[in-house]
């Protein structure tokens, strides 16, 4: 099932409608933003303006904010924004079934001027009963090491049922310890972590813990659970390949929402322009070659 919808530039977006049993989820081609996903209810963020208007970007080729928006490499400067150009890039569909679909975009002109990589990115969203695969494939067809970082960033409704407030729910990592690392007010890396203290693995969530920002944690499982001992609805995050685990909503607002964020890597370290061939975190893709990896969202 495809339609059009208007986007943010003044052009239309296609809509694709994927289902398995009684999940279904739809997709943008604009940034290939997931815009719903409904079961027992509507587990996304439906982007309400008066506190975030997006719902899942796509994060590629870089994660989060880069100093000056600026990066170098071979010697040049190079510009992207925040997320890098996926959020707001128009894809297209390669192929579509009834419970999947997949888009992409690969280089061009606009794409080469930000990015000066050869390459084909790819991400199929996939239903399997109540679980969502984000299923991405980073093809490098330069003849060159490409570069490059990426994430998702699916908000999810909080709370999920009648009756439950959003200090109800909790965020679960199981049995682990992770670092927490530390960010400048401006939201930029400093090269610290420290020690962030769960209780009996888990985050209790209240509004004030994003007053600063995201929470960025290194050292989890690879699977957080967002649910309430008081309900019976939640979302579980499973993303083992992704070292970096963020959560957030907008700072300093009572927003009915959290993203649960896997990243590849981390942001630019605060006052420094990043060489991409030197930044530690980034994933390295020999010319010709071709990178995978998933993340997935189980509702119940």
């Amino acid at each position: 099932k495809m339609k059009n919808e208007q986007n943010t530039t003044g052009g239309f977006a296609m809509l694709y409608t994927i289902r398995s049993g009684c999940m279904q989820a739809q997709i943008s081609s604009l940034g290939a933003q997931l815009m719903h996903l409904t079961g027992k209810t509507e587990y996304l963020w439906q982007g309400d303006p008066a506190y975030w208007t997006d719902r899942a970007p796509t994060i590629f080729p870089y994660v989060a904010r880069l100093t000056n928006g600026t990066y170098r490499y071979e010697g040049q400067t190079y510009h992207l924004p925040i997320h890098g150009f996926a959020p707001t890039a128009e894809f297209t569909a390669a192929q579509k079934t009834a419970d999947a679909v997949a888009l992409q975009i690969e280089t061009n002109p606009e794409f080469y001027a930000q990015y000066p990589f050869r390459f084909r990115y790819t991400i199929c969203y996939r239903l399997e009963e109540n679980t969502l695969h984000a299923e991405i494939c980073v093809e490098n067809r330069d003849e060159k090491r490409m570069y490059f970082a990426l994430g998702g960033h699916p908000g999810i409704n909080v709370p999920l049922e009648d009756g439950l407030r959003f200090e109800d729910y909790a965020l679960d990592f199981g049995a682990c310890a992770p670092q927490r690392v530390e960010f400048t007010p401006d939201c930029f890396v400093t090269g610290r972590k420290t020690p962030f203290a769960l209780q009996n693995g888990k985050l209790p969530l209240c509004h004030a813990l994003f007053d600063q920002d995201a929470i960025v944690l290194k050292g989890t499982t690879g699977t957080v659970t967002l649910a309430s001992e008081r309900g019976n609805r939640g979302v579980r995050l499973i993303a083992p390949d992704f070292p970096i685990f963020g959560c957030w909503h907008m700072p300093k607002t009572d927003a009915p929402y959290v993203c649960l964020e896997p990243w590849s890597s981390l942001p630019s370290r605060s006052g420094v322009i990043e060489d991409l061939k030197t930044q530690p975190d980034l994933i390295c893709l020999p010319a010709g070659e071709v990178y995978r990896t998933q993340w997935s969202l189980t509702c119940f």
